[in-house]
């Protein structure tokens, strides 16, 4: 059967640094296109980037420059790197693997199989 495990989160203050990655397994990776998504308390999970299976990046406007995602299909991997990091940047961050790449892009509809999260706080 198919699982996403992230890792990574923690504790930061802002302007810090993460790197989130997620493990694949039980699927073809790189048939697959990934994303990351968050979701704080009391709010709706939000798509913050994806990658094509051929590597291209779509980020989401507030991480623009500052968040970069890329993915390792050999390791079965997708990595989250996250600079200058704000308080608006907590939540539950959450990896997921889609068969066909639709817009929008962060229409968490669109993907099949999610991790189950990763806690990320920045105070």
């Amino acid at each position: 059967h198919v699982q996403l495990v992230e890792s990574g989160g923690g504790s930061v203050q802002a302007g810090g640094s993460l790197r989130l990655s997620c493990a694949a397994s039980g699927l073809t990776f790189s048939n697959y296109y990934m994303g990351w998504f968050r979701q704080a308390p009391g709010k709706e999970r939000e798509g913050v980037a994806t990658i094509t299976s051929g590597g291209m990046p779509t980020y989401a406007d507030g991480v623009k420059g500052r968040f970069t995602i890329s993915r390792d299909n050999g390791k079965s991997t997708v990595y989250l790197e996250m600079n200058s990091l704000k308080p608006e940047d907590t939540g539950m961050y959450y990896c997921a693997a889609g068969r066909k790449f639709t817009y929008p892009w962060n229409d968490p509809r669109d993907y099949n199989y999610w991790g189950q999260g990763t806690q990320v706080t920045v105070s």
